[in-house]
């Protein structure tokens, strides 16, 4: 008898400390419009719940182990580099400037066969 009492009372106590349940049911539709509001004929209209008491159903339900399907999908990751744009330039041109002084003896050959070329067809 005593344990019935017992299980009835952490029962309500349970519900009374998680009432996420009902507050769930209740603000369903309101949540699945939006995070912070949504435009109605042209004009916005914020959520009837605030953001306050949305974080603390949020983080009631995820607390319990359930899922939580109404935050914004999130976006990818930014792939823009941090730092100074002329530091990065410099580096793109040291770089460049390696792969030409690479390429600097054959260039050079072309351009004494081209001349070459050139004061032959002078003479």
């Amino acid at each position: 008898m005593a344990g019935k009492a017992v299980k009835y009372v952490a029962k309500a106590v349970g519900e009374y400390q998680y009432p996420w349940r009902e507050k769930l049911a209740k603000y369903k539709d309101e949540l699945a419009k939006g995070v912070w509001g949504y435009w109605e004929l042209g004009a916005w209209k914020p959520l009837s719940i605030s953001a306050r008491h949305r974080a603390r159903l949020r983080k009631e339900v995820l607390l319990a182990g359930s899922d939580w399907p109404y935050d914004p999908e999130r976006k990818e990751m930014r792939t823009k580099r941090k730092g100074h744009k002329v530091d990065r330039l410099a580096a793109e041109k040291r770089e460049r400037t390696a792969e030409l002084m690479e390429a600097m003896p054959q260039m050079l050959a072309d351009y004494r066969k081209r001349r070459w070329e050139k004061d032959e067809s002078r003479r």
